[in-house]
């Protein structure tokens, strides 16, 4: 019987290894979280017309288009803006691919940065092989700007910026009529 509950005992502090090793990573995740919610992915068209800057999840952060971009016929535009927003998206994937596996791929034996490439590999009928020979590490040149005409248009960006103010809502601590009744609300559940 004392070997058996030496058996036991091993098993039991090769189970809390095991959890202190996951509490551990687990650790990391506000890291990781902090990682991903600053991913960026920048690609260009290839005649630099067109430029997309994709982040975590899919979302796209902002397009630009060069006074060049829009001489283009709207066809050929739409293309070059869906050719590299795909880029773009498919870049940021397989950075936050990356980052996941540098926390978590050697703990749980994963690697999601080759699923991911796998994956997209499939989806464009390709090679997982072909991708990583197109992907680049640098970023697009960014095109220098002009002096602002204000009847130009071309080289602002289509989406707004999380750093801007919207329009019609009150800054923050604003006293909208749906601030007062939500103050309302939970001053009087609080009584």
């Amino acid at each position: 019987m004392s070997a058996e509950f030496e058996q036991l005992v091993a098993e039991f502090e090769k189970f809390q290894s095991k959890i202190k090793q996951a509490e551990t990573q687990f650790a990391k995740v506000g890291e990781m979280q902090g990682e991903l919610a600053e991913l960026e992915s920048v690609a260009a068209s290839p005649d630099r017309s067109v430029t997309v800057v994709a982040g975590p999840g899919g979302s796209v952060k902002d397009i630009r288009l060069s006074p060049e971009a829009l001489r283009q016929q709207p066809q050929q535009l739409a293309a070059a803006i869906l050719s590299t927003l795909h880029t773009a998206v498919a870049d940021a994937a397989r950075k936050q691919a990356g980052i996941v596996d540098a926390q978590f791929g050697g703990t749980f034996h994963l690697n999601v940065e080759e699923q991911v490439l796998e994956a997209q590999a499939e989806a464009l009928g390709t090679t997982a092989d072909d991708l990583r020979s197109q992907m680049s590490e640098e970023p697009p040149q960014s095109t220098p700007r002009r002096p602002r005409n204000e009847d130009d248009f071309s080289e602002e960006t289509v989406l707004r910026r999380s750093d801007e103010p919207t329009t019609g809502r009150p800054a923050a601590g604003g006293d909208s009529a749906g601030d007062q009744f939500l103050k309302n609300l939970f001053d009087e559940e609080d009584h």
